[in-house]
C-alpha cells in the first residue's frame, strides 16, 4: 500500500481563555488604539444586539438573529477587509456590515420588513443579508468569478454558519474555488448549532475545514473567541485571495450565546448549563480582561464606552422610527424590470386599497 496524501487542519489561537497571549501577537495587535477600536465594535455590536431582541419582544421589527457570543467572527471580519473587497454575508454579519458602513436604521429597516434596508447608502459592491442557507457561497463564487476575469485585486469573502456546511450549495461553491483559484474566503461562523441541531449529529467529518481539503484548497480552524487571531488569520487569507488568486476556508470556532433567532426557544434542546459553561470563554471579557492587564483599560473608560454605546443604539432607534412606512404597492417594484400587466393590474388594486 501506498499513501498518496496527507492533510492537517491547523489551528491558531493568540489570546488564550485566561486572557493570556500564547502566540506570536500580530503587528496590528501591537497598537493599543487598535485593539481598543476592536473592542469597542464588539461591545457596540452587543448593545446593539440586545436593543435588537427588545424591539423584537415588542412588536417593532420582526424576526431577529442574534450574534451573542459570537462577536469576535464578525468584528474581525469587518476589520480585516479593504474597502475593495466585496462581502457576501449571510445573516448574523451585523458587526461586519457596521464597520463596513451600512447604518443601524438601515439593519433595522431590513428586519422589520422593510427591503429599503438592503439599499446601503455607503455604496460599494457587499452584497445584502442572505437568508436562505448556505445559497450565499454560490453568490460569493460568481461575484469572485467577475473579478477573476476583470483581473481586479480584490477578494471576496462569505460568511455562513455550521449547519450551512451540510448543503450542496456549499460543496457546489467551494468546488468551482478551488478548480477555477478564485480570490473568495469562506468563513463558517461554527457557533455548535445548526438551528436545534448540534454540531456533532450534522456531520462525522472531525472538523469542518477539512471540507476544503476535497475541494482542492486549505483549511484550518481559528479560535473565534480571541478577535486577535480571528482578524489575524482573516487578513491573511484575504491577502493571498488578492495577490494569489486562492481560496481559503476558515473555521472559526465560538458559541452561540442565544436562540438561533427570536422565533426559536433553545431551552427545548440546549443541554442545560452549557451556556453558562461557555459562557466563560466569550470573547469580549477575554479581550477586556487583556487589556486591563496591559494596562489598557479602566472601569471607568468601561462605564463610558457602555453608556456611549447605549446613545448611539438609541439614537438609530430613534432615526429608525422616524422612517415613514412603505407603500404597501411597492412590493411589486423589483420584481421585474418591466412589470408584467398580471402584476401591474395587482399593484395597482393594492394602491387603490391602501388610498
Amino acid at each position: 500500500m501506498d499513501i498518496v496524501a496527507r492533510f492537517e487542519i491547523p489551528y491558531y489561537q493568540i489570546l488564550n481563555s485566561m486572557s493570556q497571549v500564547v502566540n506570536t501577537l500580530p503587528d496590528f495587535a501591537k497598537n493599543s488604539d487598535h485593539l481598543i477600536q476592536l473592542y469597542r465594535a464588539m461591545v457596540l455590536s452587543r448593545v446593539f444586539d440586545t436593543k435588537s431582541i427588545a424591539l423584537h419582544r415588542t412588536g417593532k421589527i420582526g424576526t431577529y438573529p442574534s450574534t451573542r457570543g459570537q462577536e469576535a467572527v464578525f468584528v474581525g471580519v469587518g476589520d480585516a477587509m479593504l474597502k475593495e473587497d466585496i462581502l457576501v454575508p449571510y445573516y448574523r454579519d451585523t458587526a461586519a456590515l457596521l464597520q463596513r458602513g451600512v447604518t443601524m436604521p438601515e439593519i433595522l429597516l431590513y428586519w422589520s420588513g422593510d427591503e429599503r434596508g438592503n439599499c446601503f447608502a455607503c455604496g460599494g459592491d457587499d452584497l445584502p443579508f442572505s437568508i436562505p442557507v448556505g445559497s450565499q457561497g454560490l453568490l460569493a463564487a460568481g461575484v469572485a468569478t467577475a473579478l477573476k476575469i476583470k483581473k481586479e485585486k480584490r477578494a471576496v469573502l462569505t460568511v455562513c454558519g455550521d449547519g450551512a456546511t451540510s448543503e450542496g450549495e456549499f460543496y457546489e461553491a467551494m468546488n468551482v474555488a478551488g478548480v477555477w483559484r478564485l480570490p473568495i474566503v469562506f468563513v463558517i461562523n461554527n457557533n455548535q448549532w445548526a438551528i436545534s441541531l448540534p454540531r456533532s449529529a450534522q456531520t462525522a467529518a472531525q472538523t469542518l475545514a477539512q471540507k476544503a481539503i476535497a475541494a482542492g484548497f486549505s483549511g484550518e480552524q481559528v479560535d473565534g473567541n480571541d478577535v486577535i487571531a480571528v482578524r489575524e488569520r482573516v487578513a491573511i487569507a484575504l491577502k493571498k485571495a488578492r495577490e494569489e488568486q486562492t481560496p481559503t476556508l476558515l473555521e472559526i470556532i465560538n458559541y452561540r450565546q442565544s436562540d438561533h433567532t427570536t422565533a426559536d426557544d433553545a431551552s427545548r434542546y440546549e443541554p442545560q448549563g452549557l451556556r453558562d459553561t461557555e459562557w466563560k470563554n466569550e470573547p469580549l471579557g477575554r479581550l477586556r480582561i487583556y487589556l486591563e492587564a496591559q494596562g489598557l483599560w479602566s472601569a471607568s473608560q468601561e462605564e463610558k464606552l457602555q453608556a456611549e454605546c447605549t446613545k448611539e443604539v438609541e439614537d438609530a432607534v430613534h432615526a429608525f422610527s422616524r422612517i415613514p412606512l412603505a407603500l404597501p404597492e411597492t412590493m411589486f417594484d423589483d420584481l421585474y424590470e418591466t412589470l408584467p400587466d398580471v402584476y401591474t393590474k395587482q399593484r395597482e388594486q393594492v394602491r387603490h386599497d391602501h388610498e
